[in-house]
């Protein structure tokens, strides 16, 4: 692993930091205003709530700011910053100390880093079609089904044909573990979570969703306007991996991918492949972020 070395760093006035802290309010606040507006109503959304209970980030936390290493925030303002441990002061204002890293988490920084650099140099495979959805509700009784508030685009007996039709070749260990025990044996991979590193793919939408985990993972040194990146990206790809569901969305906007015709699958795939290039950016990011992590 090449560890890389602090750089020299940037002072930022009070204002320019200010302005920024404002700016990325404002941009998450589209996200987490509607979703507590709905959560106040007692109302699930399908596609959306998944964004704030599987990645357990609260809103709050979202809307925070954090400028990430090597970056100075000059002004008495900045002092509030010091409530969080791993800030400290210096003579020109307030910065992230990445020492302040404990050192039990230094293991898995070094394991994300791997996970990452497999992940982004892996040859990407396009050929899953979404199916882990549709293996999801397998041979499940409606009370069964985990959005059973939602119709199904076809009745269970076709959905089965589907999957069985397959073939089924998730990659993604969280993914696959949501598989229907019925399911389970028509994958053609056996994701653990043991061997993440060794199968995940940038293919995979649930892969590029999780670069959203893993940036806010190492909050507060992962730059919030990177934490708001990942985020819209797996934004973007849940309404993807919802459309090309069982699950009959058409009534609150989500025209459905037909993955089970070709057409369908087709468009699948251009997505899949729009994702996978979407990803990188922020996953090389979050690479030069482990190296300044594990750089002390």
């Amino acid at each position: 692993m090449q560890v890389e070395t602090a750089s020299a760093p940037t002072l930022l006035a009070e204002a320019d930091w200010l302005a920024r802290r404002s700016a990325h309010e404002r941009r998450v606040r589209t996200w987490t205003d509607p979703h507590q507006a709905r959560a106040a109503r007692g109302e699930k959304h399908p596609v959306y709530d998944f964004l704030f209970s599987y990645y357990a980030f609260r809103p709050a936390w979202l809307r925070r700011w954090h400028p990430g290493p090597d970056v100075v925030l000059a002004g008495e303002t900045a002092r509030e910053f010091l409530r969080w441990p791993e800030y400290r002061e210096t003579a020109d204002g307030v910065m992230l100390d990445p020492a302040a890293w404990p050192s039990h988490r230094r293991e898995f920084v070094r394991w994300l880093y791997g996970l990452l650099t497999a992940t982004a140099q892996r040859t990407p495979f396009f050929g899953c079609f979404g199916l882990h959805e549709w293996a999801m509700v397998y041979r499940q009784t409606p009370d069964e089904i985990r959005h059973n508030a939602w119709p199904l685009r076809f009745p269970a007996e076709e959905i089965a044909r589907i999957v069985e039709a397959g073939p089924v070749t998730c990659s993604h260990f969280d993914a696959f573990r949501f598989f229907t025990a019925p399911a389970r044996p028509l994958n053609r991979l056996r994701p653990e979570r043991a061997t993440t590193g060794q199968l995940e793919q940038r293919g995979c939408l649930h892969a590029n969703m999780d670069l959203y985990k893993w940036a806010f993972k190492l909050a507060p040194f992962t730059p919030s306007e990177l934490i708001a990146d990942c985020f819209e990206l797996a934004r973007d790809i849940r309404e993807v991996d919802m459309r090309a569901s069982p699950y009959d969305l058409r009534a609150l906007g989500f025209a459905p991918i037909a993955i089970e015709a070709p057409a369908g699958r087709a468009e699948y795939e251009r997505h899949q492949r729009t994702f996978a290039q979407r990803g990188q950016p922020p996953r090389a990011r979050l690479i030069a972020l482990c190296d300044r992590l594990l750089a002390g």
